[in-house]
């Protein structure tokens, strides 16, 4: 999950036999080369570092972009009249520092790796973890060459890896149809994501036919992964009815819990949504504030479906205790 890069997360999940992630997205080059540093440092060797595939550029509406800027003052300080032209980080140099990392694995969303970084990866013995959200997507992804694909249901918390933004909110599948679906279209290993938070969801996304399962919002309640408490405490009892997928924080189609801005940017009266990274931009002044006065309600609160199930444990005990619960089960 971008903006929960901690290293002391990764490093806690990698001692106790996971494959320790960092969801870099928003990291300039030099940060995603500390980080990894950092972690090999805590003794963690084996780690994957995810990144966007860019968008094309956006259209941009001026008209419309003052219109989203009056509404979110409602919501947090003024919006600067510049705050739309915040862009990410460059992706060629992003690529350039993943390679200098030189991890075990990177991993792709929202897209494939260019085809010339893809011969990079091979040449260095780099495995691609493609995350996908459909059948379409699945056999795209292992014909330009990915080593893994990772099916992300619609459970999942944070943003959509569908590659295209239009489609993320009109094709929503859910993990367990959509698992067995893309192990019987592809033959490379294929790891679950979305909506496993605990042993029960791990044992049946095996049954279904995984290799491998990825947990991402069953970890934000762990101390190292040092998101605001308020929105750990809001994880603890949100339902998965309370979470919803909208596009209100970046423009780009996000699982989070259903709060009263969410609510708000999604009523009919709100002015259209603005494709990303505009809306990113001109939603920063607001997020920010909210990181600061611990209001959870206009806080960029990611939360999968089973959010309730994420355990305030250190990460360590809470891998090695999912993997014994699920050979409990198994047995």
């Amino acid at each position: 999950m971008a903006g929960v890069p901690a290293p002391a997360l990764s490093i806690a999940v990698g001692r106790a036999g996971g494959l320790a992630a960092c969801g870099a997205v928003l990291l300039e080059p030099e940060q995603i080369i500390a980080w990894a540093e950092e972690v090999r440092r805590g003794g963690c060797q084996a780690f994957q570092v995810n990144l966007w595939i860019p968008d094309p550029t956006p259209a941009r509406d001026p008209l419309a972009e003052e219109r989203v800027r009056a509404f979110l003052g409602a919501w947090g300080p003024p919006v600067a009249p510049d705050a739309g032209n915040a862009t990410p980080p460059d992706f060629s140099a992003q690529c350039e520092a993943l390679l200098a990392c030189n991890p075990i694995a990177v991993s792709s969303v929202m897209g494939l790796y260019p085809a010339e970084f893809v011969v990079q990866l091979k040449e260095r013995g780099i495995l691609w973890l493609a995350n996908i959200s459909t059948v379409a997507e699945a056999r795209a992804a292992e014909a330009a060459g990915a080593d893994v694909v990772v099916a992300q249901g619609m459970e999942a918390g944070g943003h959509r890896g569908s590659f295209s933004a239009q489609d993320a909110e009109a094709q929503q599948v859910g993990l367990f149809a959509l698992l067995p679906a893309v192990v019987d279209a592809v033959s490379i290993p294929v790891v679950a994501t979305g909506g496993i938070a605990d042993a029960r969801g791990i044992v049946a996304a095996l049954a279904l036919g995984a290799s491998a399962i990825q947990i991402g919002t069953g970890f934000l309640r762990c101390p190292e992964a040092d998101i605001h408490p308020a929105w750990a405490r809001a994880l603890g009892h949100t339902a998965p009815e309370d979470t919803i997928v909208s596009r209100a924080f970046s423009g780009r189609a996000g699982r989070s819990i259903k709060t009263d801005y969410v609510r708000a940017a999604l009523s009919d009266s709100a002015p259209p949504i603005q494709p990303y990274p505009v809306q990113r931009g001109l939603t920063a002044s607001m997020r920010a504030a909210a990181q600061r006065n611990g209001d959870v309600q206009k806080m960029q609160a990611w939360a999968g479906q089973s959010s309730s199930l994420a355990r305030a444990v250190p990460a360590y005990d809470l891998v090695r205790t999912l993997w014994e619960e699920v050979q409990q089960t198994l047995a």
